[in-house]
């Protein structure tokens, strides 16, 4: 029970992935996994992002063509919000439905984020066919792959409909490339070739679908049409008979009606299941899931008991609850690398990271050698900031095909940043952002007793007896005598475990 306990808000199983407080230990051990997950789905969505940045002032001309204030507000919710679960998932969504501030090249550019991620928190726990949707008509992801403004073919001009959306939709946010069991394996034809899902062809056809789309009443002086869906405009949609794959879609339709067939085709292909659902395995839980681990989320995919397909919820319980995810696994290949996003995450949420005056000026800890190298909503592209079919070369993992996304960020730049950057932030918070460890202070005398305590929340009591002692005989060479000594105990405690293996790979 300790480290499902520890964990309690991500895999349930092994360690936390944002950080596990005192409350949701506690309720986990009198109530169980379940009635923790129920509690945590039960939650309300808290203040969004759209209307932070408006209520604190950001929604004026000066901020038109900025992203001012969005890492702010992100920052805000990831590290505050009370609604643990929903905001784990709600990263997991924004690194497979991705857009990003590095491709938005428009007026009331943060307000499109920030109604985004406001989307993903409304739709996160909802069906995939209603997120799908979102997804596809939120002004940011308009903008990010270029739907916004997509126009007819004009055979006068040679104007073709833009690809970009009808590309990416399929490819990344719906069936994948190639066509799925439901274990995830592919399906080869009779000499072993993996089949396609769609061809060029499927591509062009979609993209006629994907004409018309604007802003509802786009403004130059008010972002309020930001948080709206797009609206088709009939004037610039594509005319004739469409196709999407092997769905015709009669000339008759408008672009609404186009889109909903596209949509409920693309939501109830049998790709999705494994497609998806594989990569929610690794973004929560694993990052070689089992296929048998897939087969059986793809099952609940299908039907969530009670003949709905595409449940998020359901999935999302399956996938914490799972046999695999709630056991410690001893293969060489399981687990996952943190991503060091979540680490930073996981040390505030843990040490109760406030921020006095409700700025949270943490900002963009893209940089790699300096900060993070990776920060929130603000991945190098569309794939993020890895791929989740991504084999590490040159290693074991890629001499045994083991998948493992996160090492893609994982080099001597990276590893080293990511330490120099906690270790500061470990004792001079980041901003105005800083911890407290009061409660940690009063273990100091005890070095064995802090790195215990600090290893069981950070790390699920995984840690080995030997990593353990090590620690702990190095934090209790700092003489723990005076206030200022006890503390320095309790910041190399922390950053010793966040160091260590045994804790970036997460079990």
């Amino acid at each position: 029970m300790r480290e499902l306990a520890c964990h309690a808000f991500g895999q349930l199983h092994h360690a936390n992935a944002f950080g596990a407080r005192a409350d949701d230990i506690a309720a986990i051990k009198a109530n169980g996994y379940a009635a923790w997950l129920d509690a945590q789905f039960a939650l309300p969505v808290t203040a969004g992002h759209f209307d932070w940045l408006v209520a604190q002032g950001y929604a004026v001309d000066a901020n038109k063509n900025t992203f001012n204030g969005v890492d702010n507000t992100l920052w805000r919710k990831l590290l505050s919000a009370p609604d643990l679960l929903r905001q784990r998932v709600v990263l997991a969504l924004s690194e497979i439905f991705v857009i990003s501030m590095a491709g938005i090249p428009v007026t009331w550019r943060g307000f499109a984020v920030a109604a985004y991620v406001d989307m993903l928190e409304q739709r996160a726990f909802g069906t995939y066919r209603d997120l799908l949707e979102g997804v596809s008509l939120s002004c940011g992801m308009g903008v990010y792959l270029n739907m916004r403004g997509n126009q007819k073919e004009d055979p006068k001009t040679g104007r073709v409909p833009d690809e970009n959306y009808a590309r990416e939709v399929m490819q990344l946010f719906s069936i994948g490339l190639v066509q799925l069991n439901d274990d995830g394996s592919p399906k080869r034809d009779a000499n072993g070739k993996a089949l396609e899902t769609y061809t060029q062809s499927n591509i062009t056809d979609l993209a006629r679908v994907f004409t018309g789309w604007d802003f509802d009443g786009a403004s130059a002086t008010d972002p309020a049409f930001m948080r709206k869906p797009m609206v088709n405009n009939p004037a610039r949609f594509s005319t004739g008979a469409k196709k999407v794959l092997t769905v015709d879609i009669p000339s008759t339709a408008d672009g609404p009606t186009a889109m909903k067939t596209a949509l409920d085709t693309l939501a109830n292909h049998p790709n999705v299941g494994p497609f998806i659902g594989r990569q929610l395995i690794q973004r929560l839980v694993c990052s070689n899931p089992s296929p048998a681990y897939i087969a059986r989320i793809s099952a609940v995919w299908s039907n969530n008991g009670a003949g709905v397909r595409g449940d998020l919820k359901a999935v999302i319980r399956a996938i914490l609850l799972d046999t695999e995810a709630r056991s410690i696994p001893t293969a060489p290949g399981a687990g996952k690398l943190r991503e060091p996003l979540q680490r930073f995450i996981q040390w505030g949420r843990t040490f109760g990271v406030t921020s006095p005056t409700g700025v949270w000026n943490i900002g963009d800890a893209s940089n790699p050698s300096t900060r993070l190298g990776q920060s929130p909503l603000r991945s190098p592209s569309v794939f993020n900031f890895f791929r989740p079919g991504y084999v590490p070369p040159g290693s074991d993992l890629g001499l045994n095909a083991v998948t493992a996304p996160e090492f893609q960020l994982c080099n001597e730049t990276t590893v080293a940043g990511f330490l120099n950057f906690m270790q500061t932030a470990l004792q001079n918070g980041v901003g105005e952002v800083k911890a407290n460890y009061t409660a940690e202070i009063a273990l100091a005398a005890d070095a064995t007793a802090l790195v215990n305590d600090i290893g069981l929340r950070l790390a699920g009591g995984t840690l080995s007896s030997a990593t353990t002692t090590a620690i702990a005989t190095a934090v209790a060479s700092i003489a723990a005598t005076t206030d200022a000594g006890k503390l320095n105990r309790v910041l190399a405690s922390i950053l010793l475990v966040m160091a260590s293996p045994e804790y970036q790979i997460q079990k």
